[in-house]
């Protein structure tokens, strides 16, 4: 039989020593019981112990796997990116040509490069002709972003900004035209589609918000992708 070992801790108020103990499931092992104010506190098996604290570990890294998979799930519902294109991404995007194997491989730049960024709020412009991919381009950006980041985004079309402004008007209403502002200029990225797609000249209701949005993000240093059908040399005046 092992005999008991005793360590002198403190005098007359913690006394500690080893002894031999049995766990039902994984055997003999050495038991540490320390004598503290008369009372006797005992190890628990090793084994145990390290089973346990793997148990809580797992626990621990599945719930924090969900509260990722909420959070991406609450971004991309916030996104407010058009069902069709939901599943859009840098990945699944097919370029065609070699413009769009260009604005491919800025867009994937953009992304992988997003912290830096969005310390010094760097903006983007997409320009070309109505079905070239720019909305997929700029959707999957949002989305990458969101999905392998903690970074939020937000897409909107002009059209559908202005509209939501105007149905603040209604007295009915529980959103602001503030609340609406605030929504567009407080995300990491925006993503502002359909810029200047009105052949008409641009109201004075519309300049007015777009710069308010623009300059918002400006003044916060937040990072804005304009996506537009007009030329660069057009895109100025609207």
């Amino acid at each position: 039989m092992r005999s008991e070992k005793v360590v002198q801790i403190d005098q007359g108020a913690v006394v500690a020593r080893i002894q031999p103990a049995e766990c039902e499931k994984h055997g003999a092992f050495e038991q540490k019981v320390t004598m503290l104010l008369g009372k006797a506190l005992r190890s628990h098996c090793p084994e145990c112990a390290r089973i346990a604290k793997e148990g809580r570990e797992a626990r621990a890294e599945a719930e924090q796997a969900l509260n990722v998979r909420l959070a991406i799930s609450r971004k991309l519902g916030d996104s407010l990116i058009p069902k069709r294109f939901a599943d859009r991404s840098l990945a699944n995007y097919k370029a065609e040509h070699k413009g769009q194997a260009e604005a491919l491989r800025f867009c994937r730049h953009y992304v992988k490069t997003f912290d830096q960024i969005a310390e010094n709020g760097r903006c983007m412009v997409l320009l070309g002709k109505p079905g070239t991919g720019k909305t997929h381009l700029g959707a999957g950006m949002a989305n990458d972003l969101m999905r392998n980041t903690s970074h939020s985004a937000v897409y909107r079309t002009v059209g559908s900004i202005l509209q939501a402004i105007r149905a603040t008007y209604d007295r009915s209403s529980e959103a602001t035209e503030a609340s609406i502002l605030a929504s567009l200029i407080e995300p990491s990225l925006l993503v502002l589609d359909e810029v200047g797609v009105s052949k008409e000249q641009p109201s004075d209701f519309e300049l007015t918000t777009l710069f308010a949005i623009i300059n918002g993000r400006y003044e916060q240093v937040k990072p804005t992708v304009v996506i537009s059908n007009l030329g660069p040399e057009q895109l100025p005046v609207a």
